[in-house]
């Protein structure tokens, strides 16, 4: 039986959300997440998606993330519901001996400021970590992976051609999709307030990195770049990289500036929404090239959905 898609679902290791979980997730932004469409309970390049939350969960947290358990969460939280925007996130709960870790914890943070409270972190024995103390993860700590799937109506590209100005920010730990964005909300909201579209993310020199939201490439009329700076390899950039080549495309990772950008014919940007041309950085416009962006465009809507 088919459900209509909700305004939003939250489910929390395959149950409805509590008071309990949404609390431990609003004080603890250390976490992180992968974020899908879905059609017709399919999810493109759904292996990445699984090889990157078991990634960044062993980076994280010490321990592996089984994808059949990250798939059985998502179909849970998606029954009867064929299209939406689904999302994974994943944090440490800690287990019965926080306390101990949490005091071992403050007593580390107290020989090096006068700030330090154990009153605070040693109240956290019966409750979720919330007061910013650091339970320790992994092996032994007695806790363990907590999985949040979130679903929302489906999102797909408007087909406008975005526009996007630089700031002078680059995520930390660029390779990991992870909670806490504070400043790519702030530059975002920044650039639509200055009636750009989106942040476009830029290191020392004015070295291109990624939008606050998507990857980027530019196209100099031989080649597709894609910047060589600290960024996260999204899930639509993995899927197109190698199928470009086949299609005409050469693809490479090169380093762009700011000072570059009028060597570039066309950009466009890639997320989990699909592919979206860029129309101009600040003040640098973009001829474009529409069968660029055709067969770009053509050869993601070509890949496969996957079971999930």
């Amino acid at each position: 039986m088919t459900t209509a898609t909700p305004h939003l679902l939250i489910e929390v290791d395959g149950r409805p959300a509590t008071e309990a979980d949404l609390r431990l997730r609003a004080l603890d932004t250390y976490g992180h997440f992968t974020a899908m469409q879905i059609r017709d309970g399919r999810a493109r390049g759904m292996d990445l998606h699984v090889a990157r939350l078991d990634g960044a969960t062993r980076e994280l947290f010490g321990t592996g993330l089984d994808g059949e358990r990250v798939r059985a969460a998502l179909r849970h939280a998606l029954e009867g519901v064929r299209d939406a925007s689904a999302r994974v996130y994943v944090h440490w709960r800690p287990g019965p001996d926080a306390a101990s870790t949490a005091d071992a914890d403050a007593e580390d943070t107290a020989s090096t400021t006068d700030t330090a409270s154990t009153t605070d972190t040693a109240s956290t024995a019966d409750t979720p970590n919330t007061t910013g103390s650091r339970p320790r993860v992994g092996a032994g700590a007695g806790g363990g992976t907590t999985l949040m799937v979130t679903v929302r109506p489906p999102v797909a590209p408007d087909g406008s051609a975005k526009s996007l100005m630089s700031v002078p920010y680059q995520r930390p730990v660029p390779h990991i999709k992870h909670l806490g964005g504070f400043a790519q909300i702030h530059y975002g909201r920044l650039a639509e307030r200055a009636g750009f579209d989106d942040a476009l993310l830029t290191g020392p020199g004015g070295v291109v990195s990624e939008s606050a939201v998507a990857n980027i490439a530019f196209w100099d009329g031989g080649s597709l770049v894609w910047p060589d700076a600290p960024v996260l390899t999204g899930i639509t950039m993995a899927l197109l990289e190698p199928r470009l080549l086949a299609a005409g495309l050469p693809s490479v990772r090169r380093r762009v500036t700011l000072a570059d950008l009028p060597l570039y014919r066309a950009a466009f940007l890639t997320n989990s929404h699909g592919v979206a041309p860029v129309a101009g950085i600040d003040e640098t416009v973009f001829p474009g090239d529409a069968a660029l962006l055709k067969t770009v465009t053509e050869l993601y809507e070509g890949v496969e959905w996957d079971r999930i």
